[in-house]
């Protein structure tokens, strides 16, 4: 069930989350993650993904980790799910991002991005804000794949 009121806990939780994103580090993660990797295959997304001499695969696994812990905290009644909803949208931005490869993707690693799905099964408001990206995204990946 969902919180109408969150609480001043749930609002110092969502500002530490905020400060651990604009790290010099996962701000270049974050960047690269959702502005640059735009994988066609499940080849090409595992080629990062499982690859640790890729430069880009401690990128790869912070942000990932990162919006599954946030995710975590979500479910396991830590912060108010409305709240984080209000304020966070990446994770939902690359749950849809990877929409097109997600059943490839989760054969060979099928906890990839499970917690920000479950908050979008569980939540009302995620689902809100995961149909609201899911609509936009297919014009973002085809800009992308057209550079």
């Amino acid at each position: 069930m969902e919180r109408m009121l969150a609480t001043p806990a749930d609002a110092e939780i969502i500002l530490k989350l905020y400060e651990l994103r604009t790290e010099p580090v996962m701000r270049q993660a974050r960047a690269w993650m959702t502005g640059e990797f735009w994988p066609r295959t499940v080849e090409e997304f595992f080629a990062v993904a499982e690859n640790a001499a890729d430069p880009h695969n401690p990128w790869f696994r912070q942000v990932t980790s990162y919006w599954e812990m946030a995710a975590a905290l979500v479910l396991h009644g830590a912060v108010s799910a409305e709240l984080f909803v209000d304020c966070n949208g990446e994770g939902f931005f690359l749950l849809a991002k990877f929409a097109p490869l997600l059943e490839g993707i989760r054969e060979r690693n099928p906890g990839y991005l499970v917690k920000t799905g479950e908050l979008v099964n569980r939540f009302s408001a995620a689902a809100q804000r995961y149909d609201l990206v899911l609509k936009r995204m297919d014009a973002l990946r085809n800009r992308h794949w057209a550079q």
